[in-house]
């Protein structure tokens, strides 16, 4: 019998790969994986952003800025399309993301202004994968 396959934010299961160089380790995730064969993805440092890194948020034009002004995108970008890759090699169906993160995010993104506000959106990563047919499992993260 094989394995159900998950897909899980890196961060989410206490890998340091925030941009600040730490985790969002989640007991509700730990629970929720068990027994269950584990991809895990970071689709910021998949697509060639350092640990730590200078913070990023979307802009309303769509495009990635980090805090300094500098563009983004396409590391966001290529990050997206590598966790699908992987996701897909490994026949993964779901995922559980970083709610809140400018990939991640699946119900809420930072603003683009970098003053903590969060509004209503989907990160790079999140909407690409959503696209592509990977159900993204809300556990409040």
């Amino acid at each position: 019998m094989k394995r159900e396959v998950i897909g899980v934010s890196a961060c989410l299961l206490g890998h340091n790969c925030k941009y600040n160089g730490k985790h969002n380790l989640n007991p509700n995730v730990i629970d929720h994986i068990r027994g269950k064969e584990v991809v895990l993805v970071c689709p910021e440092v998949l697509g060639g952003l350092g640990t730590p890194r200078i913070p990023s948020e979307i802009q309303s034009d769509g495009k990635v800025l980090n805090r300094i002004g500098e563009d983004v995108s396409e590391a966001f970008i290529k990050g997206s399309i590598l966790a699908f890759s992987k996701l897909e090699e490994a026949d993964c169906k779901q995922v559980i993301l970083k709610d809140g993160s400018p990939s991640c995010g699946y119900k809420t993104i930072y603003d683009g202004t970098f003053s903590n506000r969060k509004i209503k959106g989907m990160g790079i990563a999140a909407k690409y994968l959503s696209k592509h047919g990977i159900e993204i499992i809300d556990l409040n993260t």
